[in-house]
């Protein structure tokens, strides 16, 4: 009886299987660097719009806080002009009582003004100003 011997494979059709199995692998790898590439975008878009709302807060508070300074420096701006005027006005009066202690001859106490009323400007805190530019506020 002779056996039957088996024929290899042809040298073919092994190569064409890994060839497929090769293209099968890139098409998978591809598709996975495709859904992370996916992924990577969503997360970027979502830190975006977290972003955008985090400056959006950041400016209403920036756009509160110089309200703020601004109704403060007017009201300071009041405030100074009502101590110049009566500072006008006490020099006014000690003026009229040193007129009056010199007709009469009786000495009145008349006070000193204080340095700080002939000199509003000059806080007892200095004031630091907050450098800022028109550009910094727009996006």
């Amino acid at each position: 009886m002779a056996l039957k011997q088996q024929q290899p494979a042809s040298p073919g059709s092994d190569g064409d299987e890994r060839k497929r199995k090769r293209k099968l692998s890139n098409r998978e790898s591809a598709r996975r660097s495709r859904i992370r590439k996916q992924q990577h975008l969503d997360e970027l878009i979502a830190q975006e719009q977290k972003m955008l709302e985090e400056n959006k807060k950041l400016r209403e508070m920036i756009d509160g806080a110089s309200q703020l300074y601004l109704n403060f420096a007017s009201e300071n701006n009041v405030l100074r002009a009502q101590v110049s005027e009566l500072t006008d006005r006490l020099r006014s009066l000690n003026s009229v009582l040193q007129i009056a202690s010199e007709v009469s001859g009786f000495a009145f106490d008349i006070p000193d003004i204080p340095d700080t009323l002939l000199e509003p400007w000059q806080l007892p805190c200095p004031v630091h100003p907050i450098p800022a530019s028109v550009d910094m506020f727009q996006y």
